[in-house]
């Protein structure tokens, strides 16, 4: 870790600083999940002439995580404007290109695609029909985007929402020892992981601690992610890299893993109340509630809100390329309730990490990570 962690270079700083000025917040956060899909490539269901599509990658939209919740911003905006809607569920990359066809195909007015796996698939199809609004949730690198102008990037700034996790997890970590682990090496994922390891370096700083981060390296960039060729799918290989770092001492994990994090919260409640998780994308006691005596808190992502608005806009004759960047400033990511152990968490851990909040929101505190969006 840096010694200074906090201080960033300048170009880094004005890119965090611009963040907030990339779009207009979400007007409310919801963290409800919503209800699933009755099944992959539904036809179109609701009212009115204007119809709203979704591409799911190969988590499905019943992951308990990103995907389920992108999907509620669909069936939120259906509610909202009374609107027609398609969807189909990705088994795996090979699907990509052919799912986001068969929704042009549909006759879509609007097609979201859900992940930075998917970005580079939705680029072509949106080049190859200007007529069709397109959304990208979680492109990842979206600077290919900006001549696309068809192509709208919604993108979050969850190395802030993170940095908050991190510094709750070592505050509250009883063994000094705290992990995190992805699902696979991409931006969209260690975006997390920077914010997380940062957030345990700052209480370390502030606190005269030296409590450790297993599972990621903010040096080397590198750490443990869920094996396979289907890692997002992997529970049993969530499971599997959850008990590694237990083994090692940690009693805090931040699974960032989609379906597979669920690994980790089987392995929190097995251990009896010594392992606790922090979820991530969702509030974790809605999207998966068998598991929320386990799960401290959870890093969201305003997905939901981010898609509706973009559905809306495009229904509207408002949509614009320009891109959406959610923030702790704009409540676009955040952290959840602590739900069940809110009353375990002191009240001095409390303030500090809502002083954290504001804090990164005035740029009082700046958090190095290259896979943030750059405004």
């Amino acid at each position: 870790m840096k010694k200074h962690l906090l201080a960033v270079p300048s170009m880094l700083a004005a890119a965090t600083f611009a963040l907030a000025a990339c779009a207009a917040p979400p007007s409310e956060k919801t963290a409800d999940p919503g209800t699933q899909p009755s099944g992959s490539g539904s036809a179109a269901s609701g009212s009115g002439d204007f119809k709203a599509c979704m591409v799911s990658d190969s988590g499905g939209f019943d992951d308990k995580s990103f995907n389920q919740t992108s999907y509620k911003g669909l069936t939120d905006a259906k509610e909202k404007l009374g609107i027609q809607t398609g969807e189909i569920e990705s088994k795996n990359v090979a699907d990509f290109t052919k799912n986001i066809q068969s929704m042009v195909d549909a006759k879509c007015n609007v097609i979201v695609t859900v992940g930075f796996l998917l970005s580079d698939a939705t680029v072509a199809a949106a080049k190859a029909n200007p007529e069709i609004k397109f959304a990208n949730v979680d492109p990842g690198d979206y600077s290919s985007y900006a001549s696309v102008k068809n192509l709208k990037p919604l993108v979050f700034n969850t190395a802030q929402s993170s940095f908050m996790a991190g510094y709750l997890a070592a505050a509250t970590s009883q063994t000094g020892k705290v992990g995190t682990f992805g699902g696979a090496k991409i931006p969209t994922v260690t975006i997390f992981m920077d914010g997380f390891a940062q957030g345990v370096a700052y209480f370390n700083q502030q606190k005269g601690k030296d409590v450790q981060v297993l599972g990621w390296n903010t040096e080397s960039q590198d750490g443990q992610f869920v094996p396979g060729d289907t890692p997002f799918e992997n529970v049993n290989g969530g499971k599997t890299t959850a008990q590694n770092l237990v083994s090692q001492g940690a009693d805090v994990i931040m699974p960032v893993a989609g379906p597979a994090g669920e690994g980790a919260l089987q392995v929190a409640k097995a251990s009896g109340g010594k392992v606790s998780a922090i979820w991530v994308d969702t509030d974790g006691c809605q999207s998966a509630e068998s598991y929320c005596s386990n799960i401290m808190t959870s890093v969201y992502k305003a997905m939901d809100e981010a898609v509706t608005q973009a559905i809306t806009d495009a229904k509207n004759d408002s949509f614009t390329n320009e891109p959406y960047v959610g923030t702790l400033e704009n409540n676009g990511t955040g952290l959840s309730p602590y739900n069940e152990f809110d009353s375990k968490i002191p009240a001095d851990v409390k303030a500090d990490v809502d002083k954290i909040k504001a804090d990164i929101s005035s740029g009082a505190i700046k958090i190095e990570s290259e896979s943030q969006p750059k405004g």
